[in-house]
């Protein structure tokens, strides 16, 4: 049902880059670039995900509330996700870990604050 989502950010390039090396980690490229947003997909595949400066002009902030998960392989490229983003400058929401029920997940923000997990299921969980 969800084709994309899209975050705003107030620095494109800073933006850019960070999710470039996310993308880049979960071998899905960018998809389409505009001079105003970047999105990264596998056409074909799942949802995809943008950043976009905000067309009215006004500043992004993040969605209190609004969480994107990144789905992962692994615990392993659970923990490599995670370890990437806090060098990329995101901030710490939880540490990697089983969550209950095979659910295994690591949260963190983007240096724009918007909330994002990496997540896989456990087997026999």
């Amino acid at each position: 049902m969800i084709g994309y989502v899209m975050l705003g950010t107030r620095d494109l390039s800073r933006a850019t880059q960070f999710y470039d090396a996310i993308a880049s980690a979960m071998g899905t490229p960018r998809f389409m670039e505009t001079p105003t947003s970047v999105a990264w997909a596998k056409p074909g595949g799942p949802a995809g995900l943008a950043v976009c400066l905000r067309f009215d002009g006004r500043p992004s902030t993040w969605g209190n509330g609004v969480m994107v998960a990144l789905e992962a392989g692994s615990p392993e490229q659970v923990r490599a996700l995670y370890d990437l983003a806090l060098s990329m400058g995101a901030s710490d929401e939880g540490p990697p870990g089983d969550r209950g029920g095979g659910f295994y997940a690591a949260y963190f923000r983007d240096p724009d604050g918007n909330k994002l997990n990496a997540f896989c299921m456990l087997r026999g969980g």
